[in-house]
């Protein structure tokens, strides 16, 4: 990075096709120099879009890099030495997958679930046979759970074995399950919280998403959970991050996902470009201050009302005017600078089992028995491993984000079966899956406005996405919706 006569660095925000935008120009209010763009198209795009970087003189490329696309980055980064990612890619790590999630808690000592991760499917079917129940089975890899779709309880080696035939997630994540009353949401810039809430499941459930029922509140966050939120942060070198962190019927807290990649109101990402501008040219900006646990009262705020909200701001306490008296900054949770590392922390050679194990492909001759008689045909077919689609994939010239809003009616589950079923190369079965899994309001939302959800399921990857998403463009027209281009 350019640091001679305190020059600011050239800043590009990263983009990729049809993925939901963190950031853009706004959150950066303020910085006076032009804010490039570059966009990864996927596929074979990975020389073009190095060359398009370098071409632009980047030097800071700030922007979440998506699960399927984390190794391909690491890649491209080898290749622009010269360009400071923000995140970091080792900040990202854990954006990637459970198990790396996993790797990084055993690593710092941070308290996870006990969890099992299986490459080799004879290893997986053994555990699952012999284990004690319930557990909990997750979709390794991506930086969330999705609102719980692809989290399941199992209470049996059937109810698992059943779950991995139809599943088939490589490799297998399996965590004993941990009865909870709620979870935490911490989100953290510069190793400081500035937003946290509770997530309660409904009553008799334990799943806490909202969108599977649950609900949220923002007060009485207990102080360990932001010491360990804060701990994370600090081991992950983030200049931003989140922790998901379960409560226990005891009070025991321990870390369900972290990450760099989450959903924020648009004044946290502001808040999150104001120290990044503080970062990169502290003789510039000022070090931006966040008042302590401003999320009790900014909770408050009718949520609608916070999505819109933005550049919100805090003044600093100093001596009182009217008695004279001090009311200092609170300096338990300060705003720190994080250290720029050029070194590789997780290195793929050594942390890619996805990609250095082999999925095992395997179609299994005989029946496999298990201790209940449960008997399966296939086990792991098709492994879903999440890895980027390679070949001659050019889909940037089909796929166009656009926010599509259905004015005339709420199409029912069947409705949207039997739109998926007219999409060429989408079959009954993953139209069946994508409509029961998330139901029909989700299903919406998602084709509306966050369509990189649907690669989450199996055999759905960025071309099908895009064929998808040109037949929902043709059904709204033909059905006298509404859509519009993608803005900032």
């Amino acid at each position: 990075m350019n640091t001679l006569n305190h020059t600011r660095p050239k800043i590009g925000l990263l983009y990729l096709d049809h993925v939901l935008r963190f950031f853009n120009r706004s959150n950066f209010k303020g910085w006076p120099d032009k804010i490039e763009q570059v966009t990864y198209h996927w596929g074979n795009d990975k020389d073009r879009f190095v060359a398009e970087v370098k071409a632009k003189k980047i030097e800071v490329l700030i922007g979440n890099i998506p699960a399927t696309a984390y190794e391909t980055f690491r890649d491209i980064a080898r290749e622009l030495p010269g360009v400071r990612f923000l995140p970091s890619l080792d900040s990202q790590f854990s954006n990637k997958s459970k198990e790396n999630v996993t790797y990084f808690c055993e690593k710092y000592d941070l308290p996870i679930p006990r969890t099992r991760i299986f490459y080799e499917v004879e290893q997986a079917l053994n555990f699952l046979t012999h284990t004690e129940y319930p557990k909990i089975v997750k979709r390794s890899y991506g930086p969330s759970n999705y609102g719980g779709y692809f989290v399941h309880k199992v209470d049996s080696a059937e109810e698992a074995l059943r779950l991995f035939s139809e599943k088939r997630y490589y490799p297998a994540y399996i965590q004993d399950f941990v009865p909870m009353k709620a979870d935490i949401r911490v989100m953290l810039v510069g190793h400081q919280p500035v937003c946290a809430f509770w997530r309660r499941p409904p009553e008799g459930e334990w799943l806490t998403n909202t969108s599977q029922g649950g609900s949220m509140d923002y007060q009485a966050v207990p102080e360990l959970v932001l010491e360990l939120a804060v701990k994370a942060s600090k081991a992950a070198n983030a200049e931003y991050w989140a922790c998901d962190i379960a409560v226990s019927m005891d009070d025991d807290y321990t870390i369900l996902e972290c990450a760099t990649a989450f959903a924020a109101f648009p004044y946290i990402r502001d808040w999150i470009g104001q120290y990044l501008m503080w970062l990169l040219a502290p003789q510039d900006f000022r070090k931006p201050y966040f008042a302590h646990r401003n999320w009790e009262e900014l909770g408050k705020i009718d949520s609608s009302l916070l999505r819109t909200m933005r550049y919100i701001g805090f003044g600093q306490p100093d001596y009182s005017t009217d008695t004279g008296e001090y009311a200092p900054a609170d300096e338990q949770y300060r705003l720190l600078e994080t250290r720029y590392k050029q070194e590789e922390e997780w290195p793929s050679e050594a942390w890619n089992f996805q990609g250095n194990i082999p999925a095992k492909v395997i179609a299994v001759d005989k029946p496999v028995a298990v201790h209940s008689g449960v008997s399966l045909k296939e086990i792991m077919e098709e492994a879903d491993t999440g890895i980027e689609q390679q070949g001659e994939v050019d889909i940037s010239a089909v796929f166009k984000t656009v926010d599509v809003t259905v004015e005339t009616k709420v199409l029912s589950e069947e409705e949207l079966l039997a739109f998926f079923l007219q999409v060429k190369s989408v079959g009954k079965t993953l139209a069946t899956d994508i409509v029961t899994t998330l139901g029909a309001s989700e299903t919406l939302r998602v084709l509306n406005h966050q369509p990189e959800i649907l690669m989450n399921f199996r055999n759905l990857k960025h071309k099908k996405l895009a064929i998808i998403m040109d037949g929902w463009r043709e059904y709204c027209a033909k059905e006298q919706c509404r859509y519009e281009e993608g803005v900032e």
